[in-house]
């Protein structure tokens, strides 16, 4: 795998920090006409893990409500090989930075048969207040479940 700044300290190294993963069955609307899953889906397939991961500790209704919510403040993803219809995948998720009102997320696309990363991504949400359209304190309960679950591996 090329270098990559945020897997650290090696790629084995950083997949074992993840605690979290959901498999991805790839739909065929997801491939292209070469027969690989097209770029978009990476995305979509991010955006499920994140969700997921905050079902998994129970505090998605809290940060999604009627006055506050999380978006993305930037997303990005490493190519590092095809993926193809019939693949087998997990998605790893780990929230790898905790700020006052944000929360920083990695990902890992990895291969089930050879757990190999296909695909490894980053990005920074952040939660917001409705009403003023600016950045919010994350609620202590959300802190503490990230905190717990993360452990040592947390920035």
């Amino acid at each position: 795998m090329r270098p990559i700044s945020y897997v650290q300290p090696d790629p084995q190294g950083w997949l074992d920090k993840f605690h979290f993963s959901i498999p991805i069955k790839v739909r065929y609307v997801e491939t292209d006409m070469s027969g690989h899953v097209n770029n978009v889906s990476y995305f979509i397939y991010f955006e499920q893990g994140r969700v997921e991961y905050m079902e998994n500790l129970g505090v998605a209704g809290v940060l999604f409500n009627e006055e506050n919510v999380v978006v993305v403040a930037d997303l990005e993803c490493q190519y590092l090989q095809q993926i193809y219809l019939k693949d087998s995948l997990h998605l790893r998720v780990r929230v790898a930075k905790l700020g006052r009102s944000s929360y920083d997320l990695e990902y890992a696309i990895v291969d089930q048969s050879t757990g190999q990363p296909k695909a490894v991504g980053r990005g920074a949400m952040v939660y917001i207040d409705k009403k003023s359209g600016k950045s919010a304190p994350l609620p202590d309960v959300v802190r503490e479940k990230i905190t717990a679950f993360e452990g040592d591996s947390l920035q």
